[in-house]
């Protein structure tokens, strides 16, 4: 029972991870294209 929690826990932080990282690089992804477009953020 102890193991299999652990487990979930295990791949559900990967998950979450993974998905934040994943938001992270399509977020820099169209920053690049909008600088490249010639639009500034500030």
């Amino acid at each position: 029972m102890k193991q299999t929690f652990l487990n979930r826990l295990i791949w559900m932080l990967l998950i979450w991870g993974g998905s934040v990282m994943a938001l992270f690089a399509v977020s820099m992804v169209f920053r690049l294209l909008m600088s490249a477009a010639g639009f500034k953020s500030h």
